[in-house]
Protein backbone atom coordinates (compact mmCIF):
# COMPACT_ATOMS: atom_id res chain seq x y z
CA UNK A 1 0.00 0.00 0.00
CA UNK A 2 1.59 3.21 -1.20
CA UNK A 3 1.43 5.92 1.07
CA UNK A 4 2.65 10.19 0.81
CA UNK A 5 5.36 9.03 3.83
CA UNK A 6 7.14 6.77 1.31
CA UNK A 7 7.62 9.20 -1.25
CA UNK A 8 8.37 11.99 1.80
CA UNK A 9 11.29 9.44 2.84
CA UNK A 10 13.27 9.52 -0.62
CA UNK A 11 12.61 13.20 -1.34
CA UNK A 12 14.21 13.87 2.49
CA UNK A 13 17.19 11.63 1.99
CA UNK A 14 17.80 13.41 -1.16
CA UNK A 15 17.55 16.90 0.01
CA UNK A 16 19.72 15.97 2.94
CA UNK A 17 22.60 14.38 0.66
CA UNK A 18 21.87 17.86 -1.16
CA UNK A 19 20.50 16.03 -5.00
CA UNK A 20 18.82 19.29 -6.44
CA UNK A 21 15.55 19.51 -7.86
CA UNK A 22 14.40 16.23 -7.40
CA UNK A 23 12.73 16.37 -3.87
CA UNK A 24 11.09 19.93 -5.25
CA UNK A 25 9.38 17.42 -7.90
CA UNK A 26 8.88 14.90 -5.77
CA UNK A 27 6.66 17.16 -3.84
CA UNK A 28 4.91 17.99 -6.56
CA UNK A 29 3.98 14.70 -7.16
CA UNK A 30 2.90 14.21 -3.76
CA UNK A 31 0.51 17.07 -4.08
CA UNK A 32 -0.73 15.86 -7.33
CA UNK A 33 -1.00 12.12 -6.37
CA UNK A 34 -2.17 12.76 -2.46
CA UNK A 35 -3.06 16.62 -2.52
CA UNK A 36 -0.93 16.89 0.52
CA UNK A 37 1.21 19.73 1.29
CA UNK A 38 4.00 17.35 2.84
CA UNK A 39 7.46 19.84 2.60
CA UNK A 40 11.41 17.42 2.18
CA UNK A 41 12.16 20.25 4.30
CA UNK A 42 9.71 18.44 7.80
CA UNK A 43 11.42 16.76 10.26
CA UNK A 44 9.81 13.63 10.20
CA UNK A 45 10.30 10.61 12.93
CA UNK A 46 10.77 6.81 12.13
CA UNK A 47 7.65 4.63 11.92
CA UNK A 48 5.17 8.38 11.34
CA UNK A 49 2.20 7.15 8.76
CA UNK A 50 -0.15 8.84 7.23
CA UNK A 51 -3.66 7.21 7.15
CA UNK A 52 -5.40 7.33 3.59
CA UNK A 53 -2.44 7.71 2.43
CA UNK A 54 -2.30 11.15 3.13
CA UNK A 55 -4.82 12.65 1.50
CA UNK A 56 -5.52 15.94 2.39
CA UNK A 57 -2.82 16.10 4.93
CA UNK A 58 -1.18 19.76 5.35
CA UNK A 59 2.77 20.48 7.45
CA UNK A 60 4.43 23.18 7.23
CA UNK A 61 7.82 22.81 6.22
CA UNK A 62 9.45 23.87 9.36
CA UNK A 63 7.67 22.14 11.89
CA UNK A 64 8.87 18.63 13.80
CA UNK A 65 7.25 15.08 14.36
CA UNK A 66 8.70 13.03 15.92
CA UNK A 67 8.57 9.12 15.99
CA UNK A 68 5.50 6.77 16.00
CA UNK A 69 2.89 9.10 15.14
CA UNK A 70 -0.22 9.00 12.72
CA UNK A 71 -1.61 11.97 11.16
CA UNK A 72 -5.23 11.77 9.98
CA UNK A 73 -6.80 12.28 6.83
CA UNK A 74 -7.05 16.19 6.23
CA UNK A 75 -5.20 16.94 9.39
CA UNK A 76 -3.19 20.10 9.24
CA UNK A 77 -0.16 21.19 10.80
CA UNK A 78 0.69 24.69 10.05
CA UNK A 79 2.41 28.26 11.78
CA UNK A 80 0.66 30.70 12.78
CA UNK A 81 1.69 34.79 11.70
CA UNK A 82 3.34 36.69 12.80
CA UNK A 83 5.73 33.99 15.00
CA UNK A 84 8.07 32.35 13.30
CA UNK A 85 8.15 29.01 15.04
CA UNK A 86 6.03 25.95 13.64
CA UNK A 87 4.12 23.05 16.08
CA UNK A 88 6.79 20.33 17.33
CA UNK A 89 4.71 17.19 17.66
CA UNK A 90 5.97 14.50 19.90
CA UNK A 91 6.51 10.88 19.95
CA UNK A 92 3.12 8.57 19.43
CA UNK A 93 0.92 11.46 18.61
CA UNK A 94 -2.59 10.33 17.83
CA UNK A 95 -3.86 13.33 15.45
CA UNK A 96 -7.37 12.21 14.10
CA UNK A 97 -9.06 13.37 10.85
CA UNK A 98 -9.70 16.86 10.92
CA UNK A 99 -7.01 17.90 13.82
CA UNK A 100 -5.49 21.85 12.55
CA UNK A 101 -2.61 22.23 14.92
CA UNK A 102 -1.70 25.77 14.63
CA UNK A 103 0.91 28.29 16.31
CA UNK A 104 4.26 28.30 18.09
CA UNK A 105 3.44 25.39 20.10
CA UNK A 106 4.93 21.91 21.44
CA UNK A 107 2.62 18.73 21.86
CA UNK A 108 3.84 16.46 24.06
CA UNK A 109 4.43 12.50 23.92
CA UNK A 110 1.51 10.00 23.82
CA UNK A 111 -1.03 12.53 23.18
CA UNK A 112 -4.61 11.95 21.20
CA UNK A 113 -5.89 14.54 19.39
CA UNK A 114 -9.47 14.45 18.59
CA UNK A 115 -11.38 14.83 15.38
CA UNK A 116 -11.88 18.38 13.64
CA UNK A 117 -9.94 19.81 17.39
CA UNK A 118 -7.99 23.32 16.49
CA UNK A 119 -5.45 23.36 18.94
CA UNK A 120 -3.59 26.27 19.73
CA UNK A 121 -1.85 25.80 22.96
CA UNK A 122 1.26 23.37 24.30
CA UNK A 123 -0.48 19.59 24.93
CA UNK A 124 1.64 17.60 28.04
CA UNK A 125 2.24 14.36 27.55
CA UNK A 126 -0.66 12.06 28.05
CA UNK A 127 -2.97 14.25 27.38
CA UNK A 128 -6.44 13.45 25.36
CA UNK A 129 -7.64 16.95 23.83
CA UNK A 130 -10.70 17.74 21.97
CA UNK A 131 -12.87 20.88 20.89
CA UNK A 132 -12.24 24.20 19.54
CA UNK A 133 -10.33 25.51 20.67
CA UNK A 134 -9.02 22.29 22.52
CA UNK A 135 -9.25 21.77 25.81
CA UNK A 136 -7.75 18.49 27.37
CA UNK A 137 -10.70 16.58 27.79
CA UNK A 138 -8.68 12.56 29.36
CA UNK A 139 -5.41 10.72 29.97
CA UNK A 140 -4.43 8.58 27.26
CA UNK A 141 -3.22 6.29 30.06
CA UNK A 142 -7.05 5.51 31.39
CA UNK A 143 -7.74 3.56 27.91
CA UNK A 144 -8.23 0.16 28.14
CA UNK A 145 -6.83 -0.37 24.57
CA UNK A 146 -3.85 0.97 22.94
CA UNK A 147 -4.65 3.63 19.97
CA UNK A 148 -1.51 2.96 17.96
CA UNK A 149 -2.69 -0.50 17.06
CA UNK A 150 -5.46 0.36 15.36
CA UNK A 151 -2.13 2.10 12.90
CA UNK A 152 -1.65 -2.02 11.76
CA UNK A 153 -5.43 -1.82 10.84
CA UNK A 154 -4.92 1.08 8.66
CA UNK A 155 -2.56 -0.89 6.26
CA UNK A 156 -4.66 -4.61 6.68
CA UNK A 157 -2.49 -6.20 9.22
CA UNK A 158 -3.83 -6.11 12.27
CA UNK A 159 -7.28 -6.73 13.80
CA UNK A 160 -8.85 -3.22 14.96
CA UNK A 161 -9.01 -2.35 18.79
CA UNK A 162 -6.28 -4.66 20.30
CA UNK A 163 -6.93 -4.73 23.97
CA UNK A 164 -3.62 -3.85 26.43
Amino acid sequence: MYNAIHLYRLARWLYLHHIPLIPMMIQLIIFCGYGCRLSYKTKIGKGTFLSHGGLGVTVSPKSEIGEGCVLGFRCSIVGQPPYIRTPKIGNHVYISPGAVIQGPLIIGDHVIIAANSVVTKSVPDYAIVGGIPAKIIGDSRDLDYDIFETKGWLDGTKEFMTKK
